[in-house]
């Protein structure tokens, strides 16, 4: 449960309006875009990290109230570096390779019969 910013009152944390003063809570309606409110006197734009780094296109910048994008600047970014790069080796890459492309290896099977049963022949 969630307090709504306006009347302070206990709400569904999935509510897209406030039941008791109506006050929208989520961004365009869908429950899973947060609206970020500034309080009175503030903006967004002074704590928020595209503001800092100046990648916000915002219309609105630096003077927003309300933002779908604010992240703070103060809570810890998670890290760009992904935390598990595969590696695997020649030969599992293959084996992989074998089972994403079946199609291809009965292709160069039904090649390699077709040419093997010619140079028999001859």
């Amino acid at each position: 449960m969630q307090n709504c910013p306006h009347c302070h009152q206990s709400i569904n944390s999935k509510a897209v309006k406030c039941p008791y003063c109506g006050t929208v809570l989520k961004a365009y309606g869908h429950p899973g875009i947060t609206l970020h409110r500034a309080s009175k006197d503030n903006f967004l734009c002074e704590t928020c990290t595209y503001h800092a780094d100046d990648t916000c296109n915002f219309p609105q910048r630096p003077h927003a109230k309300e933002c779908t994008l604010y992240q703070d600047i103060s809570q810890p970014q998670l890290d760009r570096n992904p935390i598990y790069i595969p590696r695997s080796s020649l030969l599992q890459s293959i084996k992989f390779w074998c089972q994403r492309n079946p199609a291809l290896i009965g292709l160069f099977v039904l090649i390699a019969v077709s040419l093997l049963l010619a140079v028999i022949s001859m």
